[in-house]
């Protein structure tokens, strides 16, 4: 973390100076606003935090709650997100108060008394192996408010110290002209003296991150499409007084008198526990909704026999029914208006898919849709991009959300499914090994690494994918140890990334070591001084060097063999008022775990582009620069 380049800092470095509208931001809600976001669940946080990064965009997050979130009902957090927090510095505190889930066991009805369940079979997760292909980081467990609470610390203590406004809802909400503030939307009060009062305010952009029944979304023509499968599930968050062995284990109970789905919670005492309802009959009309907690309680202890369950105390509960439903796009702009007009309304996570909550990816994809649009939103709000890139949000995301209702729709119905007796084969079911083979077939999916963007304005074709072909282009950078040169520190090379809308440029050296010339000097000569280097066009006068990209070098070299005064002053600019050099952006290969043997980089190097959202945007090499000024021209302004 680097915090003394403005002077002297005796405060939580974590508290950056005010900036922007966090100088004089009203109290109040203003008439006007760059971004209302609707809605403060975790996609809507996501954003607002992402947005205070901009303090030249005023963004204003309402709530129709009197202030946060006490309880959530989502909770697993998959090893993407967790790479997210990271992003946002809060990664290490909430793996701290986590339930890390380690190994899942799976259990069936025991071939010898079909009226008890018997361990079967055990899968270590494998984020949780040394050495993961999948990430460094955990799958976890951990109650939503606190995600919630980090995004909230987070917002306060950026450039423009946003706060959400609680007490708010939509009422209506329209686009109107095309003016600076098209899109108008009426607000009302739902807590205080003032009950009921109605005010309209006028924005640049809103998103409606407003959830299932989402007002945003109603107001744009949009429409949840999709099916139910008429099966319903109890999910009740309990402390529990049990012999069953694995209480503290995530598993997968599948038995004679239904399935179960237990997931231990954070805090060591605490578990949530679905349970399976059943088929519902044609015209259940919903009533399933009204089952007790005390019947849930019941088919509970039906399902975990020979083990005895009592629940003493019961945190939280509800029913839901099983369906997986798709907006045809996640924002306002017509099919047949589509590359012609620029969208000024979006929606996110919920409001755009929802699905069951078995699978652990309503939260996780819903923040990355907002981290999708946040960087863009403010990009464009800030003047560095133009608005065509606003088009890509919907383009990008809609096709993950499809993946993810397919990958929903099969795990539920493997959940839900009878389970087969091989002594009453007439009755039908599901081989319970049909579970196991799939939960372990679709781990990448459900870690949430199996997005993958298609060639598009921001994300290039494949001809030099061969110069790095452990960085796949379209997927997320998967990060790699490294060591820090100018303290000879071993860490995580995609560790150093923020949430701050910055693109990065990893810049993998040639053979030869610095003051040797080759490829790399050349290409960062060009890079700092090139009038057509993209470094060079967005750079505003008086802007720190690495405002909009964040360069770094990766030498082959142990690192005690490169010289900081030989580096190419690209790799070490000036920064701050004072103007002291960074010297955090000049790396050397692992010797433990050479990055370039482990992502399969050529050793005639080659410069990797990563979006703002930690996505890879292209390979390219070293030698042909022009490409890079090609990539940029249509994401990137010149300055003014």
């Amino acid at each position: 973390m680097q915090f003394h380049h403005h002077g002297y800092v005796t405060s939580d470095p974590r508290v950056l100076p005010a900036a922007g509208i966090g100088l004089d931001r009203p109290a109040e809600l203003p008439d006007e606003m760059d971004v209302l976001i609707v809605g403060t669940g975790p996609a809507g946080m996501l954003l607002g935090a992402q947005l205070s990064m901009y303090p030249g965009v005023h963004t204003r997050i309402i709530e129709r709650r009197a202030g946060r979130l006490e309880r959530g009902q989502a909770d697993g957090l998959q090893p993407r997100s967790i790479e997210t927090f990271q992003a946002f510095g809060f990664a290490d505190r909430l793996l701290a108060e986590a339930y890390r889930i380690i190994e899942m066991q799976f259990w069936r009805p025991d071939p010898t008394d079909r009226a008890r369940i018997a361990r079967a079979e055990k899968v270590i997760d494998s984020a949780a192996l040394p050495g993961s292909a999948l990430s460094e980081f955990p799958h976890v467990i951990c109650n939503q408010a606190r995600v919630q609470d980090y995004f909230a610390e987070y917002m306060a203590n950026s450039p423009s110290r946003m706060t959400p406004d609680y007490g708010w809802e939509l009422a209506e909400l329209r686009v109107e002209g095309s003016g600076t503030h098209p899109v108008v939307a009426t607000l009302r009060r739902t807590t205080g003296d003032d009950v009921g009062e109605e005010r309209v305010v006028r924005a640049r952009y809103a998103v409606g991150c407003d959830g299932a029944r989402s007002q945003v979304r109603t107001a744009i023509g949009g429409t949840l499409r999709g099916d139910s499968r008429n099966h319903a599930w109890g999910v009740m968050d309990v402390l529990v007084k049990t012999d069953f062995p694995d209480i503290r284990t995530k598993c997968a109970i599948s038995s004679d008198a239904g399935s179960i789905l237990l997931i231990p919670r954070e805090g060591n005492s605490l578990v949530r526990i679905y349970v399976d309802l059943g088929d519902l009959a044609p015209d259940d009309a919903h009533r399933i909704r009204a089952t007790p907690i005390e019947r849930i309680i019941e088919i509970a202890q039906r399902i975990f026999r020979p083990y005895r369950l009592e629940v003493p105390h019961v945190a939280w509960w509800s029913v839901y029914e099983v369906g997986q439903r798709l907006t045809d796009t996640f924002d306002d702009v017509p099919a047949e208006r589509r590359g012609a007009q620029r969208p000024r309304v979006f929606i996110a996570g919920d409001a755009c898919h929802t699905h069951s909550a078995k699978a652990g990816q309503g939260m996780n994809v819903s923040m990355q849709d907002t981290f999708n649009l946040g960087w863009k939103l403010g990009s464009v709000l800030s003047g560095l991009s133009p608005a065509e890139l606003l088009d890509s949000y919907s383009s990008e995301r809609q096709v993950v959300a499809q993946k993810l209702i397919d990958f929903d729709r099969e795990w539920s119905t493997l959940m839900g499914a009878r389970t087969f007796d091989p002594e009453h084969p007439e009755l039908g079911g599901i081989d319970p090994q049909e579970v196991y083979d799939h939960y372990v077939r679709s781990e990448i999916q459900a870690s949430g690494f199996g997005v993958h963007y298609q060639p598009s304005v921001l994300t290039a074709g494949a001809e030099y994918q061969g110069l790095a072909t452990g960085f796949p282009i379209g997927q997320r950078f998967r990060s790699a140890p490294v060591t820090r040169v100018c303290d000879a520190v071993p860490i995580e090379l995609g560790h150093h990334a923020r949430a701050d809308g910055r693109w990065r440029l990893y810049a993998f050296a040639g053979p030869e070591a610095p003051g040797q010339g080759g490829a790399i000097e050349a290409w960062a000569d060009w890079l700092r001084t090139a009038p057509e280097s993209p470094y060079v066009r967005t750079r505003v006068d008086g802007a720190d060097a690495g405002a909009v990209f964040d360069v770094k070098v990766i030498w082959q070299q142990d690192h005690d063999q490169i010289e900081p005064g030989d580096v190419p002053a690209v790799f070490r600019p000036e920064f701050g008022p004072f103007g002291v050099i960074d010297e955090e952006l000049v790396y050397a290969a692992d010797p433990a775990e050479d990055i370039f043997t482990a992502r399969g980089i050529d050793r005639a190097g080659c410069v990797v582009v990563v979006r703002p959202d930690m996505y890879v945007g292209a390979i390219l090499p070293l030698d042909r620069p022009d490409l890079l000024t090609a990539y940029f021209a249509p994401l990137l302004l010149p300055a003014p």
